[in-house]
Parts: C-alpha cells; structure tokens; sequence
C-alpha cells in the first residue's frame, strides 16, 4: 500500500464506524468487494453541518435582531428609497435630509450624464452581453479608460465592472506566497480579502503611523520577494488622508510597490478634485498602482486601476474579476466619462464640496462632538463607541428628518461605532448646521436609553 492509502487507513481507523463498515471502507478504496456505502460516510457527519441556520454567523444575525426588537430599534440598513438620492431623500414617503449619499459633485441627475447614458444605450444597449476578453469591448470602455488614464497621468486605466472585486482581483492577482504586504489596520474589506486570496504575509500598522511601518518593513522586507504598501487615499470609515510623501519615500527605500485606493479621495481631495497626488503635488508615477471607484463622484459603477501599460496588460488577461466578469454596461462606462468631464470643467464643485465639508467639520467639533483624526473631505465621522448607541442615535435622526447611517462592528472595531456623515456640494450650510445640532442634541438620549438596556 502507498504511503498516501496508509495514511487515508489510519484516518479511516479513527472513525467512530463499525468494524464491517471500517472494513467495506477499506475495501472500497482499494478497489475490493462492493462499492463504499453512502451510510458509512453520512452516519459521521452531524445533521448541523447540512444546514443554514446552524452557522455562527446566522446565530450572530439573531442575535442581533433579538438585541434590535428589545430596543425597539427597526432595520437602519437596506431602507428602500422612492426616488433620487442627493441631498435629500424620500423614504416611505418621507423627505430626508441625505448625509447617507456618495454623491459627492451632486452629479448623479446631471442632464449631461442622462443625455450620455441614453446615447450609449442606444447605441450599444444595456448590457455588454459578454466578458470584454470575448465579445463585450465597447468604445465606451476605452474611451473612460483612456480619459481616466490622462487625467491622472499615467500609462494607460483598466475598468472592472466591480469596485470591490478590483481590489480583490488586482491584489491576487500580482502577488502569491513568497510575497508580503503591509496595509493600515483600517483597510477596506477589499483590500484585505484581496491580500488574503493572494496568500502573501501581511502585516497591519495604524492609520498613517510611519514610524510603525518603518519598524515592519526593517523587521521583514527582506524576508520576501515583492512587496506592497497599500493604503486608502482618504479613509472611508474616519476621513483621514493617508501621508502620502512619506509612503512614497519608505517604498523607495525597502524597493517595495504601492497601491492606493482612491474611492473616497476622486472628486474630493485637491484643487480639481484628482486626489492625493494633486493634493500634494507628486508626480502620480511615482506610485505603481492607482484604485478607484466609479460609483461615487463618478455616477456609475465599478472600480479601476491606473498605472503603467504594463500593469494594465497584465490585469487584463490575468485579473479573475476582470478576465471571467461580463464587461461593464457600456452606458455606465459613458456616464463614468461624462462625470470626469464635468468634475474637470467645473472645478467650482470640488471647490463647494471641501468648503461644505470644512465647515461640517468645525461645526462637529465645535458642537463637542467626537470626529476622531478627520481631515474635513467629504465625510464626517461621528464617534460614539457603542455599536447599539450608534443605531439608537441614526434612528433618532431619521425620525427628526436626517438621514445619517450608523457603521458598527465588524465594520470597525469594536467600541468604535460612529455615524459617517457624506457631504455633497449640493448641501446647503442650513442643512449642515441642523444636522450637528441635532446630533449633539440626541446622542445624550441615545447613550441614556443604551445604558438602561445594558443595566
């Protein structure tokens, strides 16, 4: 018998089986008597391992719902709004208003962007039918790829028909075990999953703490192959911008790639609105991988990554999530571009929208509220720690006419649950205003109603 077939007896041998039945199992893979009996193998598996509901993180959403129904808390999460979501909203009926929305520019309803999406879907139809490697390449796709590319300043753009699954799909697909990446603890989902599938090492430092990548990247870099610095260009869940200067010169001196991911800082950060680069003046080659987002200050859907020709022709045939996807709608692709047009012809919006967040912010803090590291960029967080005290306080709001969601563990870390607050240049200052108030006023009652639950 093989080394492998022995080693498949010995685990057969601690099976809680009958010896007949030990015995046919045997048999059976070594090709004697009948075939294996399915009760043999079925009588070892426990019936809760054939079900749904047994999984822990079913039992977590029950507990969950039962902690909500005690409170009398209703679902914050999946409201189906009635129509447009700008800076306000209508929810049953109801007219909010919207701190809840990515639509940064106020972009969303433009004319322009109806006009270019009903000529492409004329053209082109709805759906590209197809992956884009086979029969799914549009015009439309090139040409927000090529208007991406120049904007930003770089090679060449790819666009995936998902923002998440970009990440996901970029990261695995240039880096594999003998590799290493080192990302903040706050890193989006995507990032993370994508290092995870990747199956390199990685190692987590805080937010924009250089002196603690230092001390990884002395302690491990040269224990690897390739390397990647991956950060957020502006943190989704605390609105902090990353130290961009500083990463570029450790990824020169531990010859490491860097990645950043630009989803909330397009559109929001620098004069015109092209991010971290142009907010601080480098020059975009010098970092090798550029993400973003297209469902935000770009109205459509999906992500992208910007860099060299290089990068791009690799992800194009190698990319899982770009390689197996169907291709993006070929509208959305031209409303996407119409958006970077409009955002670069009109810098009065981007300029707007930092005046409306500085001020959201100043109001925040000045209300005594907690708004953590925040750099004042489109989103405002509103720290309260506790992730009940979170929901109370956004329902409170919404029944006062403010829409503002709460992000609670496993979105952070526990203890440090917070409302964001998204602002749009569409928001008036009155809006802003009634807003933190209102939210000062409230959080008391919210954190009185926790603590009587709690005790």
């Amino acid at each position: 018998m093989s080394e492998q077939s022995t080693k498949r007896t010995e685990k057969i041998r601690r099976f809680g089986m009958r010896d007949e039945d030990k015995a046919r199992l045997l048999a059976a893979m070594r090709g004697e008597g009948a075939s294996l009996p399915t009760r043999a193998i079925t009588k070892t598996i426990s019936p809760e391992y054939t079900r749904f509901d047994t999984l822990p993180c079913y039992t977590q959403v029950l507990i969950e719902k039962a902690v909500a129904e005690k409170l009398g808390l209703e679902q914050p999460y999946y409201r189906c709004h009635d129509g447009l979501s700008q800076e306000w909203a209508v929810i049953d009926g109801v007219r909010l208003s919207n701190f809840s929305c990515y639509d940064y520019l106020g972009l969303n309803n433009d004319e322009r962007l109806h006009k270019a999406a009903a000529d492409a879907a004329k053209r082109y139809g709805f759906s590209a039918s197809a992956s884009r490697l086979t029969a799914g390449e549009r015009p439309p796709h090139r040409a927000l790829e090529q208007a991406l590319a120049e904007a930003f300043g770089v090679e060449d753009a790819l666009v995936f028909v998902s923002g998440h699954g970009t990440n996901v799909s970029t990261i695995a697909s240039l880096f594999g075990p003998k590799d290493v990446i080192f990302s903040d603890q706050a890193s989006h989902n995507s990032l993370v999953l994508g290092a995870q599938l990747s199956q390199a090492a990685r190692f987590v430092y805080p937010i924009n703490d250089m002196a603690a990548l230092r001390k990884l990247l002395a302690q491990h870099r040269a224990n690897f192959q390739r390397a990647l610095l991956v950060t957020e260009g502006l943190f989704g869940m605390d609105g902090v911008l990353t130290r961009l200067p500083e990463l570029i010169a450790l990824k020169r001196e531990y010859s490491c790639f860097l990645m950043v991911d630009e989803a909330h800082s397009l559109g929001t950060v620098g004069p015109r609105g092209l991010g971290v680069a142009e907010h601080y003046g480098v020059d975009p080659k010098s970092v090798d991988i550029w993400m973003g987002t297209l469902s935000k200050t770009l109205c459509g859907c999906g992500g992208y990554i910007a860099g060299s020709k290089v990068l791009t022709e690799i992800l194009r045939f190698e990319a899982p999530g770009f390689v197996y996807s169907v291709g993006m709608p070929p509208m959305l692709a031209a409303v996407s571009r119409c958006a970077l047009a409009c955002m670069l012809e009109e810098p009065w919006r981007v300029e707007r929208l930092q005046e409306n967040s500085r001020y959201m912010l100043s109001a925040a803090q000045e209300a005594g509220l907690a708004t953590g590291n925040a750099s004042g960029y489109a989103l405002v967080p509103v720290l309260v720690g506790n992730s009940l005290t979170a929901v109370l306080l956004s329902k409170l709001l919404m029944e006062k006419g403010v829409l503002a969601l709460p992000i609670i563990y496993p979105g952070v870390p526990e203890g440090s649950a917070r409302l964001r607050f998204f602002v749009s240049a569409r928001h008036t200052r009155e809006q802003i205003a009634r807003a933190i108030e209102l939210t000062r006023d409230l959080l008391p009652v919210a954190r009185e109603r926790t603590e009587n639950f709690a005790g």
